[in-house]
């Protein structure tokens, strides 16, 4: 997750042994690396200063479960929505799944509407 923070997504992939993000909230997929990447570039260019804040850990048999807070400010054009300048912060949850050789996915629940409450003028 720090990673992420740092916007280091070179070291980010190379904690998954298959890259796939899972947005249950939207159904977005984003499966291989090309795809993860693209998703990081675009969720980064409407939010500049993304970033996560831990509140709790869990593990599971084949799941590290992470419940955090997601910041950032609305710098950049988010789909037909233009730069608001203002910040959100949201609580969410991530399942870290894994298979004997890594991670394989990352599954994650949040509340869109949240954020575009925040977010919206």
């Amino acid at each position: 997750m720090e990673s992420e923070n740092e916007h280091d997504f070179d070291t980010t992939l190379a904690t998954f042994s298959h890259p796939r993000y899972e947005l249950i909230a939207t159904g977005q997929v984003h499966d291989g690396e090309a795809a993860v990447r693209e998703y990081f570039r675009a969720s980064r260019s409407s939010f500049p200063d993304q970033r996560n804040e831990l509140i709790s850990l869990r593990h599971a048999d084949d799941a590290v479960i992470v419940e955090l807070w997601l910041l950032g400010t609305h710098l950049g054009r988010l789909g037909a929505l233009e730069p608001t300048g203002r910040a959100f912060r949201t609580r969410m949850m991530a399942f870290f799944i894994f298979d004997d050789d890594g991670i394989v996915c990352e599954r994650v629940y949040f509340n869109p509407g949240d954020i575009l409450r925040q977010i919206s003028v």
